[in-house]
């Protein structure tokens, strides 16, 4: 499955707390939850990050990709 655009509003969702939501045993991502979750960063910031993350992943992270419609 590919990643959506950096535009889609998936990833808008997922910064303001869809990530708790996506179900996985990826320590990676469970680690970019958490501190997502304690940043002050905005949520363009925290979504433009969470993009970036599943771009570069993405080949090994279909399951959670999948889940973001």
């Amino acid at each position: 499955m590919a990643v959506p655009p950096s535009s889609a509003p998936c990833w808008k969702q997922l910064a303001t707390g869809g990530l708790s939501r996506i179900r996985t045993s990826n320590v990676g991502t469970q680690m970019m939850i958490k501190r997502l979750q304690l940043s002050n960063a905005s949520v363009d910031q925290k979504a433009l990050e969470i993009h970036a993350y599943y771009a570069k992943w993405e080949r090994g992270l279909s399951d959670e990709i999948a889940q973001f419609a």
